[in-house]
């Protein structure tokens, strides 16, 4: 019996390991944007940017950070952490595209906003009228993990790009070895609390990550210098 509480305990101890881990390589992943929100700012313009993909990853770090609470999973509380920093940098990125956006653009982003509240309003009453929690924990979990693996389009993008150019120059380092090392905490993180809809999707994040990195190894060129300018974002950490 010691034995068996003494395996708990380690276990216990290297998920928390593993989770404080993710969230703090996350950072990274969250502070990608910054470089061109600083030109947007700076421009006072959003230019040819889009602002999709931060409406989507929102709506992503929102069903992520619901499946981490104790109504709907077990154990998951860093899970929850992370996505909703993510999703506060999201909000931030977000209110500053609606800002410097054209009006068209303007009026686009502000509907989509108003979705996703309302979507992930539905989501959370939905799900608290389903008294079963196996049952609840199973419909948000499927939500969570096929949203985070769709969000896996970017890097596959990126992917594709850098095979086809032979260059890395829109897929910075920092960016490919953030990615990775989140995806592994998380991926590890799943493991250690027996938690598939957390390992699978970020197991399928590690292995992406290791592919960019191998990519970057194989097509750096010490003369070219990396963009500050990553040319889309990879996917926040919303990977947990």
């Amino acid at each position: 019996m010691m034995v068996y509480l003494g395996s708990l305990q380690t276990l216990a101890t290297c998920k928390d390991a593993a989770g404080i881990a993710g969230n703090v390589f996350a950072f990274g992943l969250f502070l990608s944007p910054v470089a061109t929100f600083k030109r947007i700012i700076r421009n006072e313009s959003t230019e040819q940017f889009s602002g999709l993909p931060y409406i989507y990853t929102l709506l992503n770090c929102f069903i992520t950070a619901w499946y981490g609470l104790p109504v709907i999973s077990s154990n998951n509380l860093l899970v929850t952490t992370v996505n909703s920093i993510g999703a506060i940098f999201q909000l931030v990125y977000i209110t500053i595209f609606i800002k410097y956006a054209d009006k068209t653009k303007k009026l686009r982003m502000i509907g989509l906003l108003l979705a996703v509240f309302v979507l992930f309003a539905a989501i959370i009453i939905g799900s608290l009228l389903i008294v079963d929690f196996e049952i609840r924990h199973l419909t948000i979990g499927f939500l969570s993990c096929a949203t985070l693996i769709s969000m896996f389009a970017s890097p596959l993008f990126v992917i594709n790009l850098v095979i086809q150019t032979r260059s890395v120059e829109f897929m910075p380092f920092h960016l490919s070895l953030c990615t990775f090392l989140m995806s592994t905490s998380f991926l590890l993180y799943g493991i250690f609390n027996f938690d598939p809809f957390i390992y699978a999707p970020n197991g399928i994040g590690t292995i992406l990550g290791v592919v960019q990195l191998l990519l970057f190894s194989y097509f750096k060129k010490p003369s070219r210098e990396d963009s500050t300018e990553p040319l889309i974002v990879s996917y926040s950490s919303t990977n947990a």
